[in-house]
């Protein structure tokens, strides 16, 4: 039974200011432009158009919360790096990005989406670094796994792994693919336990 699936759009907003005031938990999904964020979401609710996918990097604009039926969200963050949009608009989101991170006291971790055939950019490990000293959950997605072999995929995952052996108890990835299903089951495991 896939309990994610019980989900709807709650509200979007452009900064913390606006976000929902209630105390419910939430996790948050964050990533590179392009990473497959929002065909992540949409496989792992088993929600077709929950998340809007596009193939123009920057897409995802504005803080977007999703409501669980058990009193939780998940949150659909705008990605980061290159994207189609004016420089300006680019650190207006980045700003907001950092603050919703840092103050968002309901956050109880973050799922970071990588495609697997680019992992831990520089913004990526920002990111990470961020995280671990805040001591917020980390679960890397690496996705679009099928455009690699499987023994690539498995190579890069321990690669991945390898690098942030010494924050395990905070850092963990798997493989993932939105267009096969590979790893779904998995990152709904990860949810659970960030939802508590």
């Amino acid at each position: 039974m896939n309990k994610y699936n019980q989900i709807e759009f709650a509200t979007s907003a452009p900064s913390i200011a606006a976000a929902p005031e209630d105390s419910r938990a939430e996790v948050a999904f964050v990533g590179r432009s392009n990473a497959g964020k929002s065909s992540a979401l949409n496989i792992i609710t088993g929600v077709k158009n929950l998340a809007k996918t596009s193939k123009t990097p920057g897409r995802t604009q504005l803080i977007n919360f999703f409501a669980l039926r058990d009193n939780k969200y998940l949150v659909d963050l705008p990605g980061y790096g290159y994207a189609k949009v004016a420089r300006k608009t680019q650190q207006e989101w980045e700003q907001n990005l950092a603050e919703y991170l840092q103050m968002r006291e309901q956050l109880r971790g973050v799922v970071i989406i990588m495609d697997i055939r680019h992992p831990l950019k520089e913004l990526d490990q920002n990111m990470l670094s961020w995280l671990i000293e805040n001591n917020l959950p980390a679960h890397i997605l690496l996705t679009k796994a099928d455009k690699l072999t499987r023994n690539q995929a498995h190579q890069t995952l321990m690669q991945v792994t390898k690098a942030y052996t010494e924050y395990s108890s905070l850092v963990s990835a798997q493989i993932f693919s939105a267009l096969n299903g590979t790893g779904v089951d998995a990152a709904r495991n990860e949810l659970d336990k960030m939802l508590g």
